[in-house]
């Protein structure tokens, strides 16, 4: 069982979705409040973020926003446990990767899509071995699961890069996935293929 005390949380800023992502969003911040697992996310007070933080503030939990100041500046806000104010985008990414023992991506935009491949990326490099869920609500992501599992097919990602990521519909049950999976470092390096070297 992973120690997973803080976990960092990506998800999509839009109130203009189909309530059932609202729905499992609430039931996941139940979940980790009960567990008593701190959220690491984007600061935001809309969407499947806000939704996240109140319902993780309002069962007890805990929750930390990293914000840049120009975000800031232009939104309302949510009584935070603790609200972190950075300078650039870089910055905010940069501290939540840092911060969380394993990360979670809900359904989301663009933005949502991109912190998710970076991360990804990350693994691949070796800057981490932290299991990354997949909140698949309404079969959200399988289209980018489809996409993963096309460039391994078409020799452009190992198969081997596929381990940190679990996906599961049950926000109970990816949070029991992600505490129980252990992922192993790649070392990139050091792999005998040289198509899978930068």
């Amino acid at each position: 069982m992973n120690e997973l005390k803080r976990i960092t949380v990506f998800c999509g800023s839009s109130n203009n979705v189909d309530q059932k992502y609202f729905k499992a969003v609430e039931e996941l911040g139940a979940v980790l409040a009960e567990k008593n697992i701190e959220v690491i996310y984007g600061g935001g007070n809309v969407g499947l973020m806000g939704a996240l933080a109140r319902t993780v503030l309002k069962h007890g939990g805990r929750v930390t926003g990293i914000i840049p100041r120009k975000i800031y500046d232009n939104v309302s806000h949510i009584e935070l446990s603790d609200l972190i104010i950075v300078e650039t985008m870089h910055e905010r990414k940069a501290k939540m990767y840092e911060s969380g023992d394993a990360f979670l991506a809900l359904p989301g935009g663009i933005g949502t899509l991109e912190e998710l491949t970076e991360i990804f990326t990350w693994y691949q490099l070796e800057y981490h071995n932290k299991p990354i869920g997949l909140l698949n609500t309404k079969g959200y992501y399988d289209p980018f699961y489809r996409m993963l599992e096309h460039m391994v097919e078409e020799g452009f990602l190992h198969n081997r890069y596929m381990e940190p990521l679990l996906t599961e519909e049950s926000p109970k049950q990816l949070v029991e996935n992600i505490r129980s999976h252990s992922v192993p470092l790649m070392n990139k390096w050091k792999q005998d293929d040289i198509g899978d070297r930068i």
